[in-house]
């Protein structure tokens, strides 16, 4: 199909794990997911966030939580960000009329595609 992207191999993306395909962040939080690849706070690349024990994608930079199904905002920025009062409840509101796009993942032949 011309409109996937190739991720690489369903072996190398075990649980807990994010990489970087193309505009995407796709992960392994027990299920398969791809959302966009920008965090919403100051675009910090959440291919290489992490994933807590919630299932949530977790911004490198800033600590932001996403809900990696509707690409909205559970936590906004931490740190000294955390601080700045209703900066965190702005970014959500924000992820509620945009949240991260998302991607669908496919696995054929052992190998991951996001469409």
């Amino acid at each position: 199909m011309s409109d996937e992207m190739e991720v690489g191999m369903a072996s190398e993306l075990p649980p807990g794990t994010v990489v970087g395909a193309g505009p995407y962040a796709v992960g392994n939080a027990d299920a398969l997911f791809a959302v966009g690849r920008r965090c919403r706070h100051l675009y910090a690349d959440l291919a290489h966030g992490s994933i807590d024990e919630a299932g949530c994608l977790v911004c490198p930079w800033h600590g932001a939580k996403y809900n990696v199904e509707s690409g909205r905002m559970v936590r906004g920025p931490q740190g000294i960000f955390a601080r700045i009062p209703g900066l965190g409840t702005a970014f959500k509101a924000l992820t509620l009329v945009l949240p991260l796009r998302r991607g669908r993942v496919a696995e054929r032949d052992g190998t991951l595609y996001v469409e």
